[in-house]
């Protein structure tokens, strides 16, 4: 299983609840022939200096995760409501135990 998790920074002056479109956006997004497990939301404020929203979404396998990432509607997203709003985005994935 492979964990992709995604962590960004808002730009300065946008509100947190600008992003929660996207983030629904990818707990609602289906690509056929791939199951994803998404968890996605905005950071509680509990801590200074966290980042401002976070998505995980764990996908069966390297094949899953390209399918995942090269998704249309995946991109258009990153596109069009993620960097827009967001000063940075940080990636990684790693496979589970």
């Amino acid at each position: 299983m492979i964990r992709n998790v995604v962590v960004g920074r808002l730009k300065d002056g946008v509100d947190p609840s600008e992003i929660e479109k996207g983030l629904q956006a990818l707990r609602n997004l289906r690509i056929d022939g791939v199951e994803l497990d998404v968890k996605a939301g905005v950071d509680l404020g509990l801590r200074e200096g966290n980042a401002s929203w976070s998505i995980t979404v764990d996908l069966a396998d390297e094949d899953a995760y390209r399918a995942y990432d090269l998704d249309e509607e995946h991109n258009r997203l990153r596109r069009e409501v993620f960097g827009p709003l967001s000063a940075s985005v940080e990636r990684i994935q790693f496979r589970l135990p």
